[in-house]
């Protein structure tokens, strides 16, 4: 990759690990399934207008737009809502590799090899020492909601390598367009009316900054950029950056948030980014990372490794 390249994709990691501090700031305005709503009305409109059809069966973008965008963010959202630290839930959001290889495993009938396995083994014990470590200062429950995000998005990943989407954007954009609907009657119906309205009439500078980065400099950034270099380089070269995402997350939750950052913390993460690199990265693909010549993969991801919202 180009020093141009590897600062992009750098850029892109800390887009994203600061994404969580920006949904921490969001949820202070927005109640979690409102706020989830708008964040995706933002990225599919006017986007659904000007990119053209999907060019997938209907029912994969529905399947996805449930999967990933109403339940994995739906449930991202209410567990930081119900105390989970932003910083945390970028690690433990990770634990989504984990949950795509089971789904691929069970509904694929995909055979991990060796290596794969070392490394779900590796990144679930970090995972474990993530949950330990928050156990005493935080509610389970909010734990097990971004557990339960993390394996809907690990079904989504799934779901998506089935349709084989020929175009990643114009993929992403329609996915979009299927959560403000399902997620805003769910907001009428869990939230209430009363509180979606007076979020709505009371909305802040932060409130709109939230919204306008979770759904545009994230999303749209993030991904149009990520697509960029998987069509450019091997996925073996560019994947290993989306690791720095928890990195950033944390990282900027301790800086603006001032969230605590233990011993067992920073083990736990060095666990989770570990067993996540013996699971992305191919045998061999030292050799193949300084491959520049273009090449564009075979099945596009609907969500690049990493983006946690």
């Amino acid at each position: 990759m180009t020093s141009r390249h590897i600062a992009l994709a750098v850029l892109i990691a800390a887009v994203w690990g600061l994404n969580f501090v920006l949904i921490h700031v969001g949820l202070e305005n927005f109640p979690p399934l409102l706020f989830c709503a708008l964040r995706f009305a933002v990225v599919a409109v006017p986007a659904v207008f000007l990119v053209g059809p999907p060019k997938v069966p209907w029912r994969w973008v529905v399947a996805v737009g449930c999967t990933l965008g109403v339940a994995k963010f739906g449930l991202l959202f209410l567990g930081m809502h119900a105390g989970m630290p932003a910083g945390l839930s970028s690690l433990v959001l990770q634990s989504q590799a984990v949950f795509t290889a089971l789904f691929a495993a069970a509904l694929l009938r995909e055979r991990p090899t060796g290596q794969r396995v070392a490394g779900l083994a590796v990144a679930f014990a970090g995972i474990g020492l993530a949950a330990a470590d928050h156990g005493p200062g935080g509610p389970a429950g909010a734990f097990a909601l971004v557990i339960a995000s993390a394996a809907f998005w690990g079904l989504s990943n799934v779901l998506t390598r089935r349709a084989a989407p020929p175009d990643a954007l114009r993929w992403m954009v329609w996915v979009s367009a299927v959560p403000p609907l399902p997620l805003l009657a769910l907001s009428l119906l869990v939230e209430g009316p009363q509180q979606d309205l007076r979020a709505l009439a009371d909305i802040s500078a932060a409130g709109v900054g939230a919204i306008a980065y979770v759904g545009l400099v994230s999303t749209l950034f993030g991904f149009v950029g990520w697509s960029h270099l998987l069509r450019r380089y091997d996925a073996s070269a560019v994947a290993p950056y989306s690791l720095l995402v928890p990195v950033f997350g944390m990282s900027s939750a301790w800086l603006l948030l001032g969230e605590r950052f233990s011993l067992t913390a920073g083990a736990a993460a060095v666990l989770v980014i570990a067993g996540i690199g013996l699971t992305a990265l191919r045998p061999g693909w030292a050799a193949r990372l300084p491959r520049t010549r273009p090449r564009r993969p075979a099945v596009p991801a609907a969500v690049p490794p990493g983006q946690g919202g």
